[in-house]
């Protein structure tokens, strides 16, 4: 492989000279670029001093297998400024500054695109550890190349909210959207979410079914939120779980002596998050509404979804890695810091529900793979040590998702590897209106990819992480199937255990509205109304 980027000589210059230069540099540019990369070695701080370096702009990936969706080839893959310029075997180059990168016996395939996280939050009386840099560098060593995160609107007010995210969002390092929450209903909240749509560039909202007293919303709220939605062409989104339920699920826990983190599983059971998704479910039939169910963590949920899905509905299904690979053992787990990082809503349920989701996963019932990551330090997590109401509910995943579900599902034989790349990236990238641009190793598309060894291994600790939790609830899981570099928007940024990339170089991606499961719908509301026959006049009696 060629010699990694960013390498250089070390010189002994004075500190007084380097301070001229730099200020001689500034006069003329007018600004550091928001382009400029800095290494950030894997065993230290993330908020390490950075280094400008100029990589190529032109980079040749040769004799890997190319993996879309859709079809898999060895090919070598051309990219310049950003972009893939060409998908064919046997590229030659003449140009002396491209890069060539070995792929041979390795997998070339889009960068992950993780539909559902949660940077910087303000919840439960504190703040996610993770900001957009953090986050972001996490993800980038794990081959995840774009997220899309939740907008949390302020005191209900969504440009404010909005406001807010972008300024958070100005030290990100890699390309990102936003979804937007939707916390109550009036009609500057209808109006603000058409603007949302035509200028912001979002195109989903979503509607938290359980959080009772802050986040939850009404079935008014509900319906009102889905039919605005169709009207504006955005997908509707649903945390499906019975709020008013839980609430009373948790004063029978704390009423019974329950206070530990197990606490937090059993006041939430699973029949719980099947209600809520049914209804969801039923409303958006009402409606004629697609629908997108987050964080699907148990059978019951699954079943709802598949029944809806059988009978023609639109709904699509999201379950997330610790959904899929981990069992609620761990919130039984008698050192609280321990259990405690394994809360998270809905809960991680009892072994045999990870299986069949997975199972869900692989038959298509369910169709792309998130990770709700939402990371809370150990300290924050004890804010619950002797009420589990109290625990801040989240887990990491960003860093995580495209090497456990490699080893989950590819290398048990679950799934093949286009359809990893169809659960991890395109799917997603095809649900937000975002492909081919996203999602895809096309002549056009975005350089956001990844060479991935599936004779490499990885393993997981806190102690190697980019994320700034403390703990990691795949603590030592190891397996096959390793990324070992990182391309994003055609800049080699994760290499030999290195990450390359500085706070600022990230780029906010608008979604347009519209997206292929609205295709069609105008004509089944024709339908319907045709078949109401109205109005209709009764002969008085």
């Amino acid at each position: 492989m060629a010699e990694a980027i960013g390498s250089r000589k070390k010189w002994n210059i004075p500190s007084v000279v380097l301070l001229s230069l730099f200020l001689l540099l500034t006069s003329i540019n007018g600004s550091v670029s928001s382009q400029e990369f800095c290494a950030v070695d894997s065993d230290s701080d993330s908020d390490s001093d950075c280094e400008s370096s100029s990589p190529s702009t032109k980079i040749l990936i040769k004799g890997g297998t190319v993996v879309n969706a859709h079809h898999k080839e060895i090919a070598d893959v051309y990219i310049e400024d950003g972009i893939i310029v060409s998908v064919k075997p046997n590229i030659e180059v003449s140009d002396e500054n491209t890069r060539i990168i070995d792929a041979t016996g390795k997998y070339v395939m889009p960068g992950g695109i993780d539909p559902h996280t949660h940077l910087e939050m303000e919840f439960m009386g504190t703040t996610t550890t993770d900001d957009f840099y953090t986050g972001q560098l996490a993800a980038l060593t794990g081959g995840t190349t774009m997220h899309i995160d939740f907008v949390i609107p302020v005191n209900g007010n969504l440009a404010k909210g909005f406001e807010s995210y972008m300024e958070k969002s100005e030290k990100a390092a890699m390309d990102f959207g936003f979804h937007m929450a939707i916390t109550k209903w009036d009609d500057e909240v209808s109006k603000d979410m058409e603007i949302m749509v035509k200028e912001h560039g979002i195109n989903s909202f979503k509607f938290f079914m359980a959080y009772k007293g802050s986040l939850m919303v009404n079935d008014e709220t509900l319906l009102e939120g889905f039919i605005k939605c169709k009207q504006i062409g955005a997908l509707p989104m649903v945390h499906a779980e019975n709020g008013d339920a839980v609430f009373e699920g948790q004063k029978r826990m704390i009423n019974l002596g329950v206070t530990g983190p197990h606490g937090h599983s059993l006041s939430r059971p699973p029949i719980l998050e099947a209600e809520a998704t049914a209804r969801a479910i039923r409303l958006a039939k009402f409606v004629n509404t697609p629908l997108y169910v987050v964080h699907v963590m148990s059978i019951d949920a699954m079943e709802e979804i598949a029944k809806a899905k059988k009978s023609g509905q639109r709904v699509i299904g999201e379950p997330v890695v610790s959904g899929l690979v981990l069992d609620d053992s761990w919130l039984y787990h008698p050192d609280f810091t321990i259990a405690s990082k394994y809360v998270m809503s809905p809960p991680i349920r009892e072994l045999g529900h990870g299986k069949a989701l997975q199972a869900a996963l692989s038959t298509g019932i369910l169709q792309l793979v998130g990770t709700d990551h939402c990371t809370f330090n150990s300290t924050q997590k004890a804010f619950g040590a002797d009420d589990f109401r109290k625990i801040p509910n989240g887990v990491n995943g960003l860093g995580e998702r495209m090497h456990v579900i490699w080893d989950a599902m590819v290398e048990t034989g679950q799934i093949s590897v286009t359809d990893y790349v169809r659960i991890t990236s395109t799917e997603c990238a095809r649900i937000f209106n975002i492909y081919p641009k996203k999602g895809a190793i096309l002549e056009g598309s975005d350089a956001d990819i990844i060479i991935l060894n599936p004779n490499s291994n990885f393993e997981i600790s806190a102690k190697s992480h980019h994320s700034r939790s403390d703990t990691n609830v795949y603590e030592g899981r190891t397996g096959k199937g390793k990324v070992e570099v990182t391309i994003s928007r055609g800049r080699v940024v994760w290499e030999n255990g290195v990450v390359n990339v500085a706070p600022g170089s990230g780029k906010y991606i608008k979604m347009p509205p519209f997206g292929y499961l609205y295709d069609g719908l105008d004509k089944s509301d024709a339908a319907y109304l045709a078949s109401l026959r109205a109005p209709l006049k009764f002969a008085s009696a």
